[in-house]
């Protein structure tokens, strides 16, 4: 099973979920952070994100770029709902007789704490084998700014240009998905802009991946103009820059330019379906149109 079947069996099963203690779900799966109102009527953001060896980061990695990514991960969600992170918990499974495990932990609570979420707790585990994969997981909880609402997926209409907060493409080869800096400012600024951003989303599977991800949240079709992507320099076109993954920009819809530091664009804009058209993005090439769900990371 795929990835993204296994997304869709989640949230089918998820449906109606009913929370102890006067807590009620706003938002469960199937956007970048879980949205909860607490009892005294609070609105908290919650992410959770895995970190691979072999996967997210190849073997002998810095140890200090291995515990950024896995804390800048999460907080990245948190920026892409318009909110700001508040705390932290880490788990990590260490292969058998691990020998970095203090500078690890200790790497992980320093970047925790610059960007203003503190490690609270977590666990940490041993696998029985010396040679099993390094594991981090890491939960950060955040907040939205006071008399503001969290800014989904799903609210994308017809008539909205698409926005990035900064280039795409050739994360991986450059060794920027190890070093990218969560767009905090930027997503906060989106949030503060009430209705006038209407959806948002973390680039973490490409932009084309994303971007489709969007578009069926919002029951909307989302065009890319492929000359308008910013691309990194190193990329090789636009193809690499939809599909290569791991960019950790935003990319927000608005109907007007958003007034958000450093945004580039318009790339794109949203429409409704055509009749018997099914939503999703694409991207346009000189006339022709490309399914943007094709391009980029599905596990």
């Amino acid at each position: 099973m795929r990835e993204s079947q296994l997304h869709e069996h989640i949230y089918a099963r998820s449906a109606g979920l009913a929370l102890g203690a006067g807590w009620r779900p706003l938002v469960g799966p199937g956007d970048d952070c879980a949205v909860l109102e607490t009892p005294g009527g609070g609105i908290i953001l919650v992410t959770v994100d895995q970190l691979v060896e072999g996967r997210h980061f190849e073997p002998g990695t810095d140890i200090d770029r291995i515990a950024r990514k896995a804390v800048a991960r999460s907080v990245s969600d948190i920026a892409a709902m318009g909110g700001s992170p508040a705390w932290a918990l880490g788990t990590g499974l260490l292969p058998k007789g691990y020998p970095h495990a203090d500078a690890l932990f200790e790497a992980m609570a320093r970047w925790a704490r610059h960007w203003n979420c503190p490690l609270i707790g977590g666990d940490i585990a041993s696998h029985g084998h010396p040679d099993h994969p390094l594991t981090l997981t890491v939960t950060v909880a955040g907040s939205v700014p006071d008399g503001h609402r969290p800014v989904l997926r799903s609210g994308a209409r017809p008539g909205d240009r698409l926005w990035l907060t900064g280039p795409v493409g050739d994360a991986l080869a450059s060794g920027r998905h190890l070093t990218f800096e969560p767009r905090i400012e930027q997503g906060l600024a989106a949030a503060r802009q009430g209705s006038g951003v209407t959806a948002m989303i973390d680039l973490s599977d490409g932009l084309g991946r994303d971007a489709d991800r969007v578009a069926r949240a919002s029951n909307a079709v989302l065009e890319i103009d492929a000359d308008a992507i910013p691309l990194h320099p190193g990329t090789p076109g636009w193809r690499a820059g939809a599909g290569g993954g791991e960019d950790h920009e935003l990319l927000i819809a608005a109907e007007e330019k958003p007034d958000i530091p450093g945004l580039l664009g318009p790339i794109g804009r949203v429409r409704a379906p055509g009749p018997g058209e099914a939503p999703g993005a694409m991207i346009l090439d000189a006339g022709t149109t490309h399914p943007a769900g094709e391009l980029g990371w599905d596990h």
